[in-house]
Order: structure tokens, then C-alpha cells, then sequence
């Protein structure tokens, strides 16, 4: 939340492309995610973790349940809500989006993924591909009735996407495919860890491909300048559009994993046969934007996949936290003044249950907070007014997106530890959910860039970007939201003492990390400075993570009622026990500590 704006809302600013919309048509669309979510994607999420996708006959078979989830959500227009009404989308606010589909990531985030993943993809041709590129390959994913990936990590690469060795050669031949698609590659290489990669869910599966195309010497550039993106479809469309003949891509395998077993993951070979149509060996793909900017192109689905991960955790966390609550309220045990004749207590009545289920909603709470934050930048970067206000809005949407995907992947899942814990040996058994969400939720630090790879790219770019500009930006909205604090008039002198107090609080760590920021951009050794990045990430992180709970405890206010006393109670836990964590973290990174930058190999 922000201001008076709740999370629920579109942007303050009035804008011609939301005007369809109230509040009436934003309940209506969380409404029919969360029956959705029950109907279709809640009763298969036990099933889907424990019948993991198998092979039979080359094919990939999941559960029968899985198909006609997908089908329900196509069927909403959730695929392509926040699209123009010419790609037959609703103009729906981001933030609303985001917020509706954490009801359909909490019932069974295996299945939706396979959505997500299609959006993600369509998304990036919309702002990469040509007009026939968009219509065939991504209005059909907007519409639900085909699917899509991304094709980047290789065995021997895995996040250094430079390093990869899948080859693109032009293809003058005929292939019969459709030309209007621009220029036509051969794809050869082999791709890793590809979530979505082989079923038969939909008509089609829609790869982007990173491969590199060689020199005139025959050799591939190194480093990330010789990478480019390629559209490479399972089956080639014929000349009405549909899918035809198999593309030269073979699944090779599936990767086994400890959670998140529902969405298959795929190892691909692209290839590696003789071509259906002519014989000659290569996936047929089509080069999308320029040749040697595949990255910066691909980083377009990276970064919503990013905010979607957050989302997930998020939503993880929160579905854990609430059967935590639900257990701990009907499950009796112990008591509290110690006296064994008196009957025992509920779990929710022990002090120690309450700070561990403080802290899931503290830790989840505001995880939603920010990951939706991110999500209302998407909308106002989309009707800036002027191409200025967009790139500002950008920028700083540029700088949180590591920190909504990876703190809501670290703390969350500790909110999923304390469900886990709360349940006690039942939460360690399968007959209680919170392990699978647990373990659900252990990829989310992993996936689409690992905790390390999120904290370099904040303290090494995002920060540095534009001499600063980002969180110079930022640091003026926090400043803003803490100057509002201070000043608040509820009614109530409690709360208005404790909403400055949290202002104060956050006020010294916010200068705190701008003094260490700057510290650390100055460093003498900038691989020494980002040694520690992670911790510099979990400090930035839990400052605007603060920053949301000031402002949701601002909003809440005075006003009366389970609801509000909630909000009040986890931002006072959130300032009094989880903030004063960074304080020894920002002096560890101020002194440049230099015990793992130093550590040879001998002495592990």
C-alpha cells in the first residue's frame, strides 16, 4: 500500500486506459481468480507434487487435472488481461493482475507457472517481435491456447548466459514455413533446466531460444555480444497458422526436483535429427529484435518472471502462514499458568506460537506489499505522460525488481520454516501441507537468477545506474513516506506516537544504507565491495520492506477492528525485531570484511 491507496487499487493518476474500470470490476476479477483457484487449481496441488511428470512413449504425462485448470484460465482472460482490447485484453491494471493471480499461485503454483511462463512470453514479443511474429505466436499464448518457455541456461553455462554454445545459422533454404516471420536460423545445441519444456497441456509450446549466431570465420563471438533470440515453436505453423509438422527439438530427459514437482523441467536438444521437411538437420527458429541483443531482449521476460517469482514466495508463504493459523488455533496444547488441572490451551495461546505466526505475517505481508508496489511502477511507467516520466519510472522499477525477487524467496520461505515449526512433527509429515510448501518454495532463491546473482546486480548495476539516478529516486520516495509519518493525525496519540517512532526507525537506517552504498560504490576494489553483496541485498531488502509497512500501518491508522489491529501489530513486529537486524550487517559492509574474498580453496 501507499498513502491512501490501497494495494487493491490502480494508480492515483487518472488515466484513459483504466477508465473501463472501478472498484466493482477489480473484485469481480479477484473474486473469479479465488473461485477459479479453489474449482480448478487447489484439488490437484497434492496430486500434482506427488505424480511428477513422467516420460511415456517420448511424451511427457501429468496429471489429467492439470489440462483442464489451464483451460479454465485461458477460458477467464487472465492470459491477456492487462493487454490492449485490440489483443483482446482487458487494459486491467497490473497491480490488480498481480494481486489476483496470488490466489491462483497459492492453490497450486506447479500449475500456473505453465500460464505465467506463456504471459511472460508473449510479453517479450510484444515489445521485441514483428506484427507477424505477435500474431503468430503470441496472440495465441494470450489467448490461452498455446504455451511457451524460455530457453537460456546450458550444462555448461547455467547463469553465464555469454558462455553458451547453442549455434543459430541462417537459413536461406525453403523450408516451408511462412516467410512473413522474418529471418529464418538453424538452431543445434542442447538447453537445461527448461520449466515447461515438453507436454501435450496445449496445441503448441512457444520456445525463446538464446543461441549465438557464428562469424564469417565459422566461430562463435564470446561474451554476451554474440547472443541473440530466436522464436523456435515445438511444431512449425502451417500456413493457416496452426500447428504442424514437429520441430527438430527432442526431449532428452527431465530434472527430478525436491519441490515444485508439478511443472515439468526439461532437458532439450535442438537439433540433433533430420529436419520433417527437408531432410536437413536444425530447429527451425526466427530471429527476434537485432542480431546480438538477445539478452537485453530476454531480460524483458526475465524481469517479469523475477517479479512473478516474488510473487510466488509470496504467495507460498502466505498459504503456509494461514494453515499455521488454522492449526495452531484448533490444536490444544500445554497451558499457559502452568496449573494441570485447568484444560489446555490452544497453541495460538502460547506467546512463543504468537511471535512465530507475528513473523509469517510480518514476513509475507509485507512481501505482498512490495512485490505489488512493483507491480502499480509497471502501470504508471505505461501511462507516463512523457517519455521522461517513463524512464524515471523504470529506473526505479529497474532497481526493486531484485529485491521483490529475492527477498520474498528468503523470507518467506522462513515464514514456511515457522509453519512447518508451529505444526510441530506433524508439519514435518506429509499429512499437513506446510513441507510441500516448504519445499514449493526452496527454488524461488534458485530460479530465473540465484540470491547472488539478484545481490551483484543491485549493489554492482542497480545502484550505479545513471550515476545513482534509482536510488536517489527511491530514497526521495522513502524520505516522502517518512516525513507523511511523522506528521499523521489518526486521532489516536498511541498510534500516532508508534507511526513516528517507525519513522524514525526506518529514517536512520535509510541513512544508514545511503552512507554504506556510497561507501561501498567508492571502494578502491569493487570486487572486494561486492563480496558481500548478499548481505547488502537482505539490508536493502528489509529497509523496503520497512518502507511498506510504514506505509500500511499509516493506512490503517486509528481505525478499529481485527484488520487494522493486525496491521498495527506486525509493523510494530516488523520495526521492533526485524529491522534492527541490518544495523550490524551495515556495519559489516562498511569495514569492507574481507574473510570470504580472501578464502583460498586450501583451507575449505
Amino acid at each position: 500500500m501507499t498513502g491512501s491507496t490501497s494495494a487493491h487499487s490502480p494508480p492515483r493518476r487518472a488515466s484513459p486506459r483504466f477508465a473501463a474500470h472501478d472498484r466493482a470490476t477489480f473484485d469481480a476479477v479477484l473474486d473469479s481468480c479465488e473461485r477459479l483457484a479453489e474449482a480448478h487449481f487447489a484439488p490437484h496441488a497434492r496430486r500434482s507434487d506427488i505424480e511428477e511428470p513422467h516420460i511415456v512413449d517420448g511424451c511427457v504425462r501429468l496429471p489429467d487435472a492439470v489440462a483442464p485448470a489451464l483451460r479454465a484460465f485461458a477460458d477467464s482472460g487472465m492470459a491477456a488481461a492487462t493487454e490492449d482490447e485490440a489483443l483482446g485484453g482487458m487494459q486491467l491494471p497490473a497491480v490488480v493482475e498481480k494481486a489476483a493471480l496470488a490466489y491462483l499461485a497459492a492453490a497450486n503454483v506447479a500449475t500456473v507457472s505453465y500460464a505465467l511462463l506463456a504471459m511472460a512470453n508473449a510479453r517479450l514479443l510484444l515489445a521485441h517481435g514483428t506484427p507477424a511474429q505477435v500474431e503468430a505466436f503470441a496472440r495465441p499464448q494470450l489467448e490461452g491456447r498455446w504455451l511457451g518457455t524460455m530457453c537460456l541456461s546450458e550444462t555448461q553455462a547455467g547463469s553465464s548466459l555469454g558462455d553458451i554454445t547453442t549455434r543459430a545459422e541462417p537459413d536461406d533454404a525453403d523450408a516451408g514455413v511462412p516467410s512473413a516471420l522474418g529471418a529464418r536460423y538453424r538452431l543445434t545445441g542442447r538447453k537445461m533446466w527448461i520449466s515447461g519444456g515438453e507436454h501435450d497441456l496445449a496445441g503448441n509450446i512457444v520456445h525463446l531460444v538464446l543461441a549465438k549466431i557464428p562469424g564469417d570465420d565459422g566461430r562463435l563471438l564470446d561474451g554476451a555480444r554474440g547472443v541473440s533470440l530466436f522464436v523456435v515453436p515445438k511444431c512449425l505453423p502451417d500456413a493457416d497458422g496452426a500447428p504442424g509438422v514437429r520441430n527438430d527439438i527432442a526431449l532428452a530427459g527431465l530434472n527430478h526436483k525436491l519441490g515444485y514437482r508439478g511443472t515439468v523441467n526439461c532437458v532439450l536438444h535442438f537439433g540433433e535429427g533430420a529436419h520433417p521437411v527437408d531432410g536437413r538437420a536444425g530447429a527451425v527458429g526466427w530471429l527476434v529484435g537485432a542480431p546480438g541483443r538477445g539478452l537485453a531482449a530476454m531480460f524483458h521476460m526475465m524481469n517479469e518472471a523475477r517479479i512473478g517469482v516474488g510473487l510466488g514466495a509470496v504467495a507460498l508463504g502466505y498459504t503456509g502462514y494461514l494453515h499455521a493459523l488454522d492449526y495452531a488455533r484448533g490444536r490444544t496444547q500445554g497451558r499457559v499458568d502452568g496449573d494441570a488441572a485447568t484444560p489446555q490451551v490452544p497453541l495460538v495461546a502460547h506467546a512463543d506460537v504468537r511471535r512465530m505466526l507475528l513473523a509469517q505475517k510480518a514476513y509475507v505481508e509485507g512481501g505482498l506489499g512490495l512485490v505489488l508496489y512493483c507491480a502499480r511502477l509497471v502501470d504508471e511507467a505505461r501511462i507516463a505522460s512523457d517519455d521522461a516520466a517513463r524512464a524515471d519510472t523504470t529506473r526505479l522499477l529497474d532497481l526493486l525488481t531484485p529485491v521483490a525477487k529475492s527477498w520474498p524467496a528468503q523470507w518467506c520461505l522462513a515464514a514456511n520454516d515457522l509453519a512447518i515449526q508451529v505444526h510441530g512433527g506433524y508439519g514435518y509429515a506429509r499429512d499437513y501441507r506446510v513441507e510441500q510448501l516448504w519445499r514449493d518454495n526452496r527454488l524461488n532463491a534458485i530460479h530465473e537468477g540465484t540470491h547472488g546473482i539478484q545481490a551483484i546486480d543491485l549493489l554492482g548495476r542497480k545502484v550505479a545506474m545513471d550515476d545513482g539516478a534509482a536510488f536517489a529516486a527511491w530514497t526521495a520516495r522513502v524520505a516522502q513516506d517518512i516525513a507523511g509519518a511523522r506528521t499523521a493525525a489518526t486521532g489516536d496519540a498511541a498510534v500516532d506516537t508508534a507511526l513516528a517512532a517507525h519513522a524514525d526507525a526506518l529514517d536512520a537506517r535509510l541513512q544508514r544504507l545511503a552512507e554504506v552504498t556510497a561507501a561501498l560504490r567508492q571502494a578502491a576494489d569493487p570486487r572486494l565491495a561486492l563480496a558481500n553483496a548478499s548481505v547488502y541485498l537482505e539490508a536493502f531488502g528489509h529497509v523496503a520492506v520497512a518502507w511498506i509497512w510504514l506505509q500500511q500501518a499509516r493506512v490503517a491508522g486509528a481505525t478499529p477492528g481485527d484488520f487494522h489491529d493486525g496491521k498495527r501489530a506486525a509493523a510494530r513486529y516488523f520495526f521492533a525485531w526485524e529491522l534492527p537486524r541490518i544495523d550490524p550487517q551495515l556495519d559489516l559492509l562498511a569495514s569492507l570484511e574481507r574473510t570470504p574474498y580472501d578464502m583460498r580453496d586450501g583451507g575449505f
